[in-house]
């Protein structure tokens, strides 16, 4: 049987776009990059030719509503994912969302409604969860390689960047599109992989605070956490620290893993017996499972990892540790 092709289209082709997802969409088969948008139809055009796109736009309305597209990727930052994912569950369409799915469980509520009510697919764009390197960590837990998980402890830190010295604007740290700064941006991918290896949470408390007035979001967190489970979690992240840090530990009864959630570092499986250390590289377009996994998705073949359903409990996790106003976890 012949498979239809599908053929996508991306609203936002900036840097994430030019090498981590775009060309992803190019290599997978059964997908096909048909048209891309930008506000500024310059650099649209000229990502367009330079990466073989038939199609180009400066209006999203334009790019939704083409008839030859079926499915979009919304690649913007996250204050408008929610305007444009309902304009495409309107249009009916097949829809992935960059993460995080939106600024707050609210409005990740609303689009996942969205889109659950008309039973079209939602992927969210957490790939770690796809990625071999963390599938390989999944599977050591799922083994019981460290026998009975008791606690996971995440430290992310670095120092302060240029642009967050300068004071000059950056989206990533302004409070209206992304309150936790940094930590909406870089956080909401660990504590995805965690909820995706050890399942879902159960409560979640946290702190956070701007300690060094750099820029309005927050740039202090800590967070403590229990799965469903009974597996215990705690969790820090700094933005202007002295160094780079990206430490993940798993303890359990018989053992723990280590590893990193950026730093593309060894993962470690430690036990009594042995350590072993695997080097297990990123592919060079680092969303390609992601996109491929997604692709067998719509073929029935297997679920994909990361849908919104997955992605809204993480934005409730998100909430939770900053302190934002939410309403009870509500899914199906």
């Amino acid at each position: 049987m012949v498979q239809k092709t599908i053929h996508w289209g991306i609203i936002g082709v900036g840097d994430v776009c030019e090498k981590k997802s775009g060309p992803a969409y190019q290599k997978t088969d059964g997908f096909c990059l048909k048209a891309v948008m930008r506000r500024d139809l310059d650099k649209a055009r000229d990502f367009a030719k330079r990466h073989g796109v038939d199609t180009y736009y400066n209006d999203a309305d334009d790019l939704i509503n083409d008839p030859e597209i079926d499915a979009i990727y919304i690649a913007t930052p996250p204050n408008s994912h929610l305007e444009y994912a309902l304009k495409v569950a309107e249009a009916g369409k097949i829809c992935c969302v960059e993460k995080p799915m939106a600024v707050n469980y609210q409005e990740c509520q609303t689009m996942f409604d969205a889109f659950n009510e008309k039973n079209i697919p939602l992927f969210v764009a957490y790939y770690r969860r796809s990625l071999p390197r963390f599938q390989q960590i999944k599977k050591w837990i799922d083994t019981n390689e460290i026998g009975d998980v008791r606690h996971i402890h995440w430290s992310l830190s670095k120092p302060a960047n240029d642009i967050d010295l300068s004071k000059n604007y950056n989206w990533r740290t302004d409070k209206n599109i992304a309150q936790g700064g940094y930590f909406d941006d870089l956080a909401s991918h660990g504590l995805d992989f965690f909820h995706y290896i050890l399942g879902e949470f159960d409560s979640v408390n946290g702190e956070s605070s701007n300690q060094q007035q750099l820029y309005s979001a927050k740039d202090a967190l800590s967070a403590s956490w229990i799965h469903k489970t009974g597996v215990t979690g705690s969790a820090f992240w700094n933005f202007g620290s002295w160094e780079r840090q990206d430490k993940v530990e798993i303890i359990g009864s018989k053992g723990s893993i280590k590893f990193s959630i950026f730093d593309e570092n060894p993962i470690q499986l430690i036990t009594p017996k042995e350590t072993i250390s695997l080097n297990i590289e990123h592919p060079e377009n680092i969303q390609l499972y992601h996109v491929k996994a997604m692709k067998n998705h719509l073929d029935g073949i297997k679920e994909h990892p990361s849908t919104g359903e997955t992605a809204l409990h993480t934005a409730w996790i998100m909430d939770n540790i900053l302190g934002r106003s939410f309403s009870p976890l509500k899914m199906k």
